[in-house]
């Protein structure tokens, strides 16, 4: 620092440069030089003012419908602006996220209904600089490195759906099966690694095949069409246990079932699982016609998420990929996963 003696001597001309000097030193050693502003800005109050565009699941969707309520809400209470870009059509999402790096935000939240379709985009986010979160489905592995992720625990929740149905058939004393499956969007991977998991579960015991696989586009409405022209074609006896992606989609095979005539649990009844746990689902799992789903639920997963971007925003330097821990629920452990699971 400049010595006080040092500045009497000096001129009248010098002195005023001289104190100000000292104040710029001051100033840059309590860090309050603009330069530190960003760092500041990202620390205690690092939400406050920042836009998140949020590319994710439509609130047509009962996931993400409930997702978007607690996602969004849980930002804007700390002062991020969320901006809407959600839908369930592929096509309009790879839109939607063009759309949201044109609005340059802070950062980009997206839910990759096709993952094919955007890794353009995704690309695209990084030539500008904006950086992109992805949740639920991982991405294309060719942009894997370029975005950050609180992913689904996907091929666990398959691996829990085949071993539902499979234990479900067992207890009825079925050595063998013809299975059908009604997934979530299929260009997705969130649905790619749930089947994943449910071939390779379901490799253990080959005695229980699938005979059909349709794509129900995370879709109620649809699965229970696809359902009832499933059996329509196979007939009751040709179908003894079938897996709807989500507690949602399984429900509508449990009702296409009935309208066919066809029995539905019981001792001789078609086994049906779920997954992506919901209240309609764990009531039915204590009813006895849906046999068992999984967690996935999506109020958990949109708490981390949100938690991600909090902590990201205040440069707390969350790991590249976080995965959501899941969990089998059936009969025998639904009390556990009751209220987790009936939040939508």
């Amino acid at each position: 620092m400049i010595h006080s003696d040092l500045i009497r001597r000096l001129p009248a001309s010098m002195k005023l440069a001289a104190a100000l000097a000292v104040v710029l030193l001051v100033t840059a050693a309590c860090g309050g030089g603009s330069s530190s502003g960003g760092g500041d800005t990202a620390g205690a109050a690092g939400l406050e003012g920042k836009t998140v565009n949020f590319v994710g699941y439509g609130k047509d969707n009962p996931w993400g419908a409930y997702f978007n309520g607690v996602f969004v809400p849980k930002l804007e209470s700390q002062g991020v602006k969320v901006v809407d870009l959600t839908t369930m059509d592929p096509g309009t999402a790879v839109t939607n996220f063009n759309q949201a790096i044109s609005n340059k935000p802070d950062l980009i939240v997206a839910a990759l209904l096709d993952t094919s379709s955007t890794v353009v985009p995704i690309k695209k986010a990084k030539q500008a600089g904006i950086p992109v979160l992805v949740f639920d489905g991982r991405p294309d592995p060719s942009v894997d490195a370029d975005v950050m992720q609180v992913l689904s625990d996907s091929e666990a929740l398959g691996t829990a759906a085949a071993q539902n149905l499979v234990e479900g058939l067992k207890a009825q004393g079925r050595n063998s099966g013809n299975l059908i499956a009604i997934t979530g969007t299929k260009s997705g991977f969130a649905a790619q690694d749930r089947m994943k998991g449910f071939d390779a579960e379901l490799a253990k015991t080959p005695e229980y095949k699938v005979v059909d696989i349709q794509d129900g586009n995370w879709d109620p409405t649809l699965s229970g069409k696809i359902a009832t022209q499933l059996f329509a074609k196979y007939g009751c006896s040709g179908i003894q246990g079938a897996y709807g992606m989500a507690d949602y989609q399984a429900l509508p095979i449990v009702a296409a079932a009935k309208q066919a005539g066809c029995p539905v649990g019981g001792k001789t009844g078609l086994v049906v699982t779920g997954s992506n746990c919901f209240k309609v689902g764990i009531d039915a799992i204590k009813a006895g016609t849906l046999y068992g789903t999984a967690t996935e639920d999506p109020g958990t997963i949109a708490e981390q998420t949100a938690d991600y971007v909090i902590r990201y925003f205040n440069q707390q330097n969350p790991p590249a990929k976080e995965l959501v821990k899941e969990e089998r629920v059936t009969a025998e452990n639904v009390a556990q996963f009751a209220e987790q699971c009936s939040k939508a």
